[in-house]
């Protein structure tokens, strides 16, 4: 499947889900500077859709993150969370300014939420979409979608450098478990 058609295939599972669209309907909502829904929000979505399931596989989180350097501070967060629980009080809703992740991370500051996410450690959750105003969905992938779609957990360029901390995350979430078409680097 080339690019253009991995990106088709991400933009369609969101555009055709009413539970995504709402949370991403929410969240573009609140006017949130350089904003999307990553990881398990997307990935979550496509494996389910690529493995056929009805029913949607449970997210530990949503994890809504943003960039504002003016106000990095975790009680902005807190407040936006708090917000979210009120729209929507049965969604587990996990909200980070990247601005400040860089320290938690150990890793440079970022300059966009787009190169936070290019810092996460394994590939097929290196992704996030956001909603304008026309309904049109942005697909975020700064390494791509082919592993996403292609079912295929890998260590990022950051995950090989931390890579015990990769393993353990992938040891931890067991994706073939949920998604058994699924594979996992450092798992076989």
């Amino acid at each position: 499947m080339n690019e253009e058609a991995q990106f088709k295939l991400v933009k369609d599972t969101l555009l055709n889900s009413l539970w995504h669209m709402r949370t991403l309907q929410v969240v573009r909502g609140l006017g949130l500077l350089d904003w999307a829904i990553g990881a398990g929000f997307v990935r979550n979505a496509v494996w389910d859709q690529l493995h056929g399931f009805d029913t949607m596989t449970p997210l530990a989180d949503v994890d809504v993150l943003f960039f504002d350097r003016a106000d990095p501070s975790p009680k902005r967060e807190a407040e936006i969370e708090t917000t979210l629980v009120s729209a929507f009080p049965h969604r587990p809703w996990s909200v980070r300014n990247q601005a400040r992740m860089h320290l938690r991370n150990s890793d440079r500051p970022y300059s966009s939420t787009t190169d936070a996410i290019s810092f996460w450690l394994e590939t097929p959750t290196c992704v996030a979409a956001r909603l304008d105003s026309d309904e049109n969905i942005t697909v975020i992938a700064p390494h791509g979608l082919s592993d996403l779609v292609g079912m295929m957990g890998k260590p990022t360029a950051r995950g090989r450098e931390k890579f015990d901390q990769y393993l353990a995350r992938m040891h931890s979430k067991n994706w073939p478990l949920t998604w058994p078409k699924v594979s996992v680097e450092g798992l076989e």
